[in-house]
């Protein structure tokens, strides 16, 4: 009995001695990750600064930022794993994750996936924080590009989550790519109208209204004989924004109903003329002679 609890002392002992010798690695290791800390929150501010300085792209400096906490907190871990662990040096820490990769990549591959698009979209940059997008069937302002999502905010204020490696692979619309955007906006007047007067009128019109722009001018068409009218296309320009788009085409129809009434031209509503025959007369199974010899 004796023996046993000499032999337990002496394990616990060398468990002591063992720990002794390990814990100033331990509490080296855990003084690094806590100046990591407030490395990261250094080394982000630097960051910002210079990426709002030198690039222009918001969804770029986001990046920057990305990459910047990634990278001081990988070198924290990696040198506190170093003090932690004094046998295992760097290059097996290296070697272990280059084969840790490997298994990790099959796991998590979709992830992966999600990763990269976005990496590539932030570069890229088909369209940026801010513009208005329509993809998959939905259609808003995005709000913000992550590295595994595109947030964007529809027009009827939902939220919606959109894969990177969906929106990298999916066709999108950005419609605000450019500093102008196209309005088509039908008019039908009836066929009495001269229509050199009704053009002359919707241009002028169109001119006029507060959000139309002058360059490019705006356009006047005459497209098509309608069943009860004469169509034009009135083509004008503003900017994308899909609210001003609304607001503008708004005033636009007030104004030119306003023009073609004062000009006493009207909008016609479509005509159908009916036609009544005599049922007796065209009977599909009496011939109208043979009611005749009957009376």
């Amino acid at each position: 009995m004796p023996k046993l609890t000499d032999t337990i002392i002496e394990a616990l002992l060398e468990l002591f001695k063992q720990g002794v010798k390990i814990l100033p690695g331990l509490l080296s290791a855990l003084i690094v990750l806590f100046l990591t800390k407030y490395a990261v929150k250094l080394v982000l501010k630097i960051a910002d600064e210079a990426g709002s300085r030198t690039i222009k792209s918001r969804s770029l400096q986001l990046l920057l930022l990305k990459v910047s906490r990634i990278s001081v907190w990988t070198l924290g871990i990696l040198v506190a794993c170093v003090l932690a662990f004094p046998s295992f040096e760097l290059g097996d820490i290296i070697a272990t994750l280059g084969v840790g990769s490997v298994a990790i990549g099959f796991a998590f591959q979709d992830i992966f996936k999600y990763f990269l698009a976005g990496i590539i979209l932030l570069v890229e940059e088909p369209f940026r924080i801010g513009d208005e997008i329509v993809i998959g069937g939905y259609e808003g302002k995005v709000e913000n590009i992550s590295i595994r999502t595109t947030k964007i905010r529809t027009y009827g204020g939902e939220r919606v989550l959109l894969p990177n490696s969906n929106v990298f692979t999916d066709a999108v619309k950005v419609a605000t790519a450019y500093a102008s955007r196209r309005t088509d906006l039908a008019v039908g007047v009836d066929y009495n109208t001269p229509l050199s007067e009704a053009m002359t009128i919707l241009e002028n019109t169109i001119k006029g209204i507060s959000g139309v722009l002058d360059d490019p001018n705006p356009e006047i068409d005459v497209v098509n004989f309608g069943d009860s009218s004469i169509d034009f296309i009135v083509r004008y320009w503003t900017t994308p924004q899909k609210k001003q788009l609304r607001n503008v085409q708004t005033r636009a129809m007030i104004k030119i109903k306003q023009a073609l009434d004062n000009a006493e031209i009207g909008i016609p509503y479509p005509i159908r003329t009916v036609y009544h025959f005599d049922q007796e007369k065209y009977n599909d199974y009496f011939p109208a002679d043979s009611k005749k010899e009957e009376n």
